[in-house]
């Protein structure tokens, strides 16, 4: 099972695409920003998740 910052990095990156897309449709250029930013903390977010798996696969070989 992957870590849950890989599954909460993932649904953060997925919700600042949709906060960035709406912020486009709108003209909105302060919700296009924090779209971007959360796609950032969500990378980010995900990147931890998967290193932590990979260190619990080495673990448990």
């Amino acid at each position: 099972m992957p870590d849950h910052d890989r599954v909460e990095g993932a649904a953060k990156n997925l919700g600042g695409n949709i906060k960035e897309a709406a912020g486009k449709v709108t003209g909105d250029e302060k919700l296009k920003a924090e779209g971007r930013a959360e796609q950032v903390e969500g990378k980010i977010q995900n990147a931890v998740g998967g290193l932590k798996d990979t260190l619990r696969d080495d673990k448990r070989n």
